[in-house]
């Protein structure tokens, strides 16, 4: 099961967080969602910013086309990102592990 699908207003991508992490970085596919790693702490939203920033980043979109819709305080969360086809979330998030 990959851990991104379409949605109409662009692509959902099904995430695992581990917040105070030593580096921030993609490890890869994990049990259908994508294991990201955060240095920031889960508190005030600092978590959920580094991962919208990160996302952003690796797929190549203003954070503001990137937002947690789901699991807003759990480490599973549902992200959004706008903007974007399923085939290339896939081509940018696909070859990720390591990635910062």
């Amino acid at each position: 099961m990959e851990p991104w699908r379409e949605c109409a207003d662009g692509v959902i991508v099904h995430v695992h967080v581990q917040p105070r992490a030593r580096r921030t970085e993609v490890v890869g596919p994990v049990g259908g969602a994508l294991k990201v790693r955060v240095t920031a702490p889960p508190e005030r939203g600092r978590a959920n910013e580094a991962l919208v920033e990160l996302l952003a980043g690796l797929v190549g979109v203003p954070k503001r086309d990137v937002a947690v819709v789901r699991g807003h305080t759990g480490r599973r969360k549902q992200v959004l990102v706008r903007g974007v086809t399923l085939a290339e979330v896939e081509a940018r998030l696909g070859g990720t592990k390591g990635r910062r």
